[in-house]
């Protein structure tokens, strides 16, 4: 099989075999096939687009690329949030804690900055100090100290993906459904939740600028984890303007003080009955247990210390 063969196949708009999408992404992956013509390949995908059944296989390749994580012995149903990407998008940070707070489990390994987007890993590298390279054994220990943890992409986890996710964005190939949906697909199935929520963007400032490929994406989505083993469920959500206008103290004052109108339609955990553990509502939410709120239970060391963002517990001299 060579790798030109397979660009022209889909350059002409052919369905690739599931043999022909696995023999490029493990030559992508272990760099027997050249940045070129992965790049070609992408920009043939953007053109051409994929069915369905090549998008799963696309994703399965992706997944296979590396490890799947195995979060058998950590308690409670494993439970994931996602953004397609917008301006200003921080809900993770102030979603996150909450939803730990709840008992839920949350082990969310989040992207870096893609086209005009900016990435969750990078407002949290704007707190001094703030780990997000954890091992996947500092990730466990973390996940099991405060419940909820985020990380940065890591070598064994889906690296298909972080090769093709930087050749994306310098070559103009992002915004296509198909390489979207295996590309956040293949991380959330390999970090070995339960189940997924996705909060797909739509309008000016998100990569889907209508309603209806938002939907298109959506579907995507929630057919490949679904079919993978994983609960998925989307919700779509507006980005006409930025959601917020700080980044350090985003989560802090999400938790601390009532949230600005654009953030407030995120409420409480969307869709979180895909875990059968039932977020509270705001009261209980609020509400903490020996004079201290949850929010300060969980805003303190997860947010301020950066205890998620360190395998050993250790204070990072992060500053909120």
């Amino acid at each position: 099989m060579r790798a030109v063969d397979v660009i022209l196949k889909k350059r002409g708009g052919g369905v690739l075999s599931r043999e022909e999408i696995r023999y490029f992404i493990d030559g992508a992956t272990a760099s027997t096939v050249p940045d070129y013509q992965t790049a070609a390949l992408l920009m043939a995908i953007v053109l051409r687009g994929m069915t369905a059944q090549e998008t799963a296989w696309l994703t399965e390749a992706m997944v296979d690329s590396g490890v799947r994580l195995d979060l058998r012995d950590v308690d409670g149903v494993k439970v994931d949030k996602h953004s397609t990407g917008g301006v200003g998008d921080k809900t993770s940070l102030i979603l996150a804690p909450i939803v730990a707070a709840c008992g839920v489990p949350v082990p969310m390994m989040s992207g870096r900055g893609l086209g005009h987007t900016g990435g969750t890993l990078d407002k949290l590298e704007s707190i001094p100090g703030f780990r997000v390279d954890l091992s996947l054994a500092e990730m466990k220990r973390a996940l099991a100290r405060t419940r909820c943890v985020m990380i940065g992409q890591t070598a064994e986890i889906a690296p298909a993906d972080k090769r093709l996710y930087a050749l994306r964005d310098v070559t103009g190939t992002v915004e296509s459904i198909p390489l979207i949906s295996a590309s956040i697909m293949s991380k959330k199935i390999a970090e070995g939740i339960d189940a997924l929520v996705l909060d797909v963007k739509t309008g000016s400032g998100a990569f889907m600028k209508t309603e209806a490929d938002s939907r298109k994406l959506a579907e995507s989505l929630v057919s490949i984890g679904n079919a993978s083993g994983v609960k998925t469920e989307a919700v779509i959500t507006a980005m006409e303007s930025p959601r917020s206008n700080k980044v350090k103290r985003s989560a802090l004052n999400g938790l601390t003080s009532p949230a600005p109108p654009e953030q407030q339609d995120f409420g409480c955990a969307p869709r979180l009955d895909t875990s059968p553990v039932a977020c509270p509502q705001s009261r209980a939410v609020q509400e903490g247990t020996d004079g201290e709120t949850v929010p300060h239970r969980v805003a303190e060391p997860l947010v301020v210390r950066g205890a998620f963002g360190r395998g050993d517990g250790r204070r990072s001299g992060a500053t909120a």
